[in-house]
């Protein structure tokens, strides 16, 4: 596909890495095709996707796969589910080892392109707060964005990052494991056995 030879081409943020703690290059990891019909719509890939070039490809990947109630084979069918983070690549750390935000840039110049290549698409799962306020354009904490996510299910899904630093926010939100989590299992599950026409896969 043109369009991702082309974001695999970027190196628009050279500069901006070079000049962070981990002085890295760009490595953007685009991963959809327009026969998808999943979105999983994130932040920025994290040092291990950079090395892997796999989206996901870390312990919050298996806290996802989980919630979603797919298999890693399931998971990285890039026929069946798109991954579009809100920047291709690793924004790199800072002096504190702390992850930087993703640079604007790649959103602005690539975000409109890319979903407008993915007409298929009939379920959305936005992951984090960055994912939260470009898709939705929501203003609220990620805590209240994530208690209201009925107003937007079953077409779309607002979750918490899968982030094992998050283990603490899903204690002290209960309601996320026992009444987020099956609706989410259930719509993956009907969307992942239809073809792309919308017909059941094995009717």
């Amino acid at each position: 596909m043109e369009l991702t030879k082309e974001i695999a081409a970027c190196r628009l943020c050279a500069d901006r890495f070079a000049a962070t703690a981990t002085s890295h290059a760009p490595r953007p990891v685009p991963w959809f095709r327009p026969s998808a019909r999943i979105l999983i719509a994130g932040q920025a890939p994290g040092m291990r996707v950079h090395d892997a070039r796999k989206p996901f490809f870390d312990r919050s990947g298996d806290r996802l796969r989980d919630w979603m109630g797919v298999s890693s084979d399931d998971f990285y069918d890039l026929d069946r589910i798109a991954c579009v983070p809100a920047a291709f690549c690793f924004p790199g750390y800072n002096a504190k080892r702390s992850d930087l935000p993703p640079p604007p840039i790649c959103a602005h110049t690539w975000q409109d392109r890319v979903m407008a290549a993915l007409p298929k698409l009939r379920l959305r799962i936005l992951v984090g707060a960055y994912a939260h306020r470009n898709h939705l354009g929501v203003k609220t904490n990620l805590t209240e964005t994530v208690r209201n996510w009925r107003a937007h299910a079953p077409g779309v899904f607002v979750l918490p990052h899968p982030s094992w630093r998050n283990t603490g926010w899903l204690r002290k939100n209960p309601w996320f494991e026992t009444e987020l989590l099956p609706e989410l299992k259930r719509a993956v599950s009907t969307v992942m056995a239809t073809t792309p026409s919308g017909n059941p896969a094995n009717p």
